[in-house]
């Protein structure tokens, strides 16, 4: 398996659920109903299989591996990957305590909810397009191929370490079944 490629897969479907967020955004800042716990399903995915999971990758990983290769981890790609990824983080969390806030009756939580989830869809889209397109190229030319594929060896099993077997299936599972309704 080759580290790149599965990173730009795991983007797809990524990709997928920042629209299925958008499109609830969008639903709720028009006055429509989205139920909370869609809600929290797409928080889930966001913070176990888009940050836990494919950001650790990258982090404990491919990025380690790059810095050793001798690319700058401070003031450099690496360094922009790594404050998107927390600023990612925070997003979600404001967005999980906006849900919270919702559920426990504070009705106005929900439209304000729609800042911080397009403002991170609006991250990750970018996020995403500077790794396929500047980092994961470079990545490719520092790191040498064996080392490469000793990492997409090891993406599997931190990917089971971190989120579980057959937690990534379930998570398509999810995506296709909330794009059905939102997208």
């Amino acid at each position: 398996m080759k580290p790149i490629e599965d990173l730009k897969a795991e983007h797809e479907g990524i990709l997928l659920m920042l629209d299925v967020l958008e499109r609830m955004s969008e639903r709720i800042a028009a006055g429509k109903s989205v139920p909370t716990d869609h809600l929290k399903q797409v928080l889930d995915f966001l913070q176990v299989f888009a940050d836990r999971c494919h950001h650790g990758k990258e982090e404990r990983l491919l990025f380690l591996a790059m810095e050793a290769a001798g690319v700058p981890k401070e003031n450099g790609p690496l360094a922009v990957m790594l404050s998107e990824h927390g600023r990612g983080r925070l997003f979600i969390a404001e967005m999980k305590n906006l849900v919270i806030s919702y559920e426990k009756g504070e009705s106005g939580a929900l439209l304000v909810f729609t800042t911080p989830a397009l403002q991170y869809v609006d991250l990750l889209r970018s996020h995403i397009w500077k790794e396929n397109n500047v980092l994961f190229p470079m990545a490719e030319k520092a790191v040498p191929a064996d080392r490469l594929e000793l990492i997409g060896e090891q993406f599997d099993r931190f990917e089971k370490e971190q989120i579980g077997q057959g937690t990534h299936e379930a998570f398509h599972e999810m995506i296709n079944t909330l794009s059905k309704i939102y997208l």
